[in-house]
């Protein structure tokens, strides 16, 4: 920022933020409103996790890390997809399965820092993992990226009628002729691909923020699904704006943390409105009229 005016873009990395981020945050805004709908905030907290050991075990073994957050998470959201067909596991086999899961992401964090310090490598990508890097992406996995998330955004608005109404009541969609499986199956194999995406953004540990936090004020602002889903984008891509403007005007606060803080301040918000309507209806009802014995208020206090 300068006298002159707003130069945001002036800087090639807070540009390729900015459009990597913009196409992030539409995806995981339109996601996570499905995920919030079908009750399934579970299976992002799942995918944070895999997102964490897929990155870090491409980082040990020495290939992009995208390939291993992008195939980790599609490969596990497809093991989900599988899960929901079944009955599902209990709480113990759940969190046996994530501590493992974890656990391999610790050893692949050990063998690549032990890697990378024999190497003269860089041995910060574990963090930028956990917590995101978006103002470190280059031009061109920013383009890679925003494309990814571009795609998230057009399948999901291809299927979102019948994946709304699937979600809504998957009995009578499936008695309709939806094809509820096949949309379940396809919807989560978009989630783990906004997972992988996502977590260059705000980081394996705060991936859950992103897709709950925009799509649980957009569910308290609407009682409509279809409006709920473009709700809960423009929330996220406001989010994103925020935290990036953020970071850029305060160097030393990351931008996951004001991103995810812009998104929780709004979620938050969502209650003191609904406490202020309420309040607002309460007021107009005890004093409305109650015929000739005057007010609701003053009829009670008579009898």
């Amino acid at each position: 920022m300068t006298t002159g005016g707003f130069f945001l873009f002036a800087h090639p990395f807070l540009e390729s933020a900015f459009v990597a981020g913009t196409a992030i945050a539409l995806a995981a805004g339109l996601v996570g409103s499905v995920v919030v709908l079908r009750g399934q905030v579970f299976a992002g907290d799942a995918l944070s996790h895999v997102a964490f050991t897929g990155a870090l075990a491409a980082l040990a073994f020495g290939v992009d890390l995208r390939l291993g957050l992008y195939g980790g998470c599609v490969a596990f959201a497809l093991l989900l997809a599988l899960l929901g067909r079944r009955t599902a596991a209990d709480d113990t086999v759940i969190g046996s399965v994530f501590a493992w899961v974890l656990g391999l992401g610790a050893l692949f964090l050990s063998v690549f820092t032990t890697s990378a310090s024999g190497t003269g490598g860089d041995g910060t990508a574990g963090v930028n993992v956990l917590f995101g890097s978006i103002l470190g992406l280059t031009g061109g996995q920013a383009l890679v990226d925003a494309v990814v998330a571009l795609g998230v955004v057009a399948g999901i608005l291809a299927i979102a009628r019948p994946l709304l109404f699937a979600s809504l009541d998957p009995a009578v969609a499936a008695a309709r002729g939806v094809p509820v499986r096949t949309l379940s199956t396809v919807f989560f194999v978009l989630l783990g691909l906004t997972a992988g995406v996502a977590t260059q953004a705000v980081g394996a540990l705060l991936l859950l923020g992103l897709l709950a936090a925009p799509a649980g004020a957009a569910q308290r602002l609407t009682a409509r699904p279809l409006r709920a889903l473009w709700l809960s984008a423009a929330i996220a891509v406001g989010s994103m704006w925020a935290g990036l403007i953020i970071a850029y005007g305060a160097p030393g606060v990351p931008p996951s943390f004001g991103i995810l803080g812009v998104a929780t301040a709004v979620y938050v918000g969502t209650f003191a409105r609904s406490a202020v309507a309420r309040r607002r209806m309460e007021g107009r009802r005890g004093s409305a009229p109650a015929g000739p014995g005057g007010s609701v208020t003053e009829v009670a206090r008579a009898r």
